[in-house]
């Protein structure tokens, strides 16, 4: 039931997230030499073995640079598809029998504090206390179910037991090849955030919690109008300026959808719901006991004290998500 959303978003999990452009994690070579063809046809072979790649991905070997290891020279290999490329840096032997992966991990910074630094939430609605220590993204979607499942294991349960200990805030993340109204709904969600924040989480909440309403509706158009006609209600519920939010509901702007999607997809998010919680990533729709100790965890680290929990109740459903 998993779809990928794109080969070269997975091999970049499969080959490990810290992996780095030279430009930031290798010093500029002084000298380069051309691999052999003989050689690159080697190098080539071993690797689309090795990480499973489809004939449409091409391999591009870069040339050998000296390294601080000795016995080894620095290689950059390119995986290249049909709408993006990644640079991996791997280690070739002197003799050219081994070929080693590269991962570097710089242990001066702190991984989490680094990824938190890379998403964007200016502007973003929040629920919580704004200073709070401990932040939870979540890179969410309207119709996808397993966000709805998220969606009600966050609210009201975590977000009041946790109170002012933490603040969360919902990134756009529509999975438009299988969700078709998804996109729609962010962008009329970004309209009433523009304008009231609570306004934002009740709509929100409808969504998540009446899936079903929008997708019973005949045909993308009158799915598109159920939405907007949601967004309305919302905008006269909070005495919003209803004209102004159904100029911004009309326009089906998608820039700032699209910007926090290429934001996802820079931080390896391919499906949903995806989370961080002060950088740590958490997968699917994880059980309320994994979120919460994730959450726990995070207090600790920032030397807040966690709430006391009431006793663990049954085990919920495995994790899941929606991904393309």
């Amino acid at each position: 039931m998993m779809l990928r959303r794109a080969f070269l978003v997975l091999l970049v999990i499969c080959l490990g997230c810290s992996a780095q452009s030279p430009s930031s994690s290798t010093p500029i070579p002084t000298s380069a030499t051309a691999v052999p063809s003989d050689l690159t046809r080697l190098v080539e072979r071993h690797v689309r073995a090795q990480y499973s790649l489809p004939p449409d991905v091409t391999v591009i070997v870069g040339a050998l640079r000296s390294s601080e290891f000795p016995g080894y020279d620095a290689l950059t290999v390119t995986f290249a598809g049909a709408s993006q490329k990644k640079d991996f840096e791997f280690l070739l032997s002197h003799d050219h029998k081994t070929l080693l992966r590269l991962t570097r991990l710089d242990l001066t910074t702190d991984p989490y504090a680094e990824t938190m630094k890379k998403i964007d939430v200016g502007g973003r609605p929040t629920r919580g206390n704004k200073d709070a220590k401990v932040t939870i993204v979540n890179y969410d979607d309207f119709e996808c179910p397993f966000c709805a499942r998220m969606h009600a294991t966050l609210f009201p349960g975590l977000f009041k037991e946790y109170g002012d200990r933490v603040l969360f805030i919902y990134k756009d993340y529509p999975l438009e090849e299988i969700h078709p109204w998804a996109v729609h709904a962010a962008v009329d969600a970004n309209c009433l955030s523009a304008q009231n924040n609570d306004a934002y989480w009740d709509y929100a909440d409808y969504l998540h919690g009446n899936q079903h309403a929008i997708s019973e509706e005949k045909g993308h158009d009158g799915q598109n109008a159920e939405l907007d006609k949601l967004a309305t209600l919302q905008a006269q519920k909070h005495n919003l300026d209803v004209p102004k939010l159904q100029a911004c509901v009309k326009a089906q702007d998608e820039k700032a959808v699209r910007t926090s999607m290429k934001e996802g997809d820079a931080l390896g998010v391919d499906a949903t719901p995806t989370m961080f919680v002060n950088g740590q990533k958490l997968d699917g729709a994880v059980p309320e006991e994994e979120v919460r100790l994730a959450l726990d965890q995070a207090l600790t680290d920032a030397g807040v004290t966690p709430p006391e929990h009431r006793p663990a109740a049954q085990a919920k459903t495995a994790p899941a998500a929606s991904s393309k």
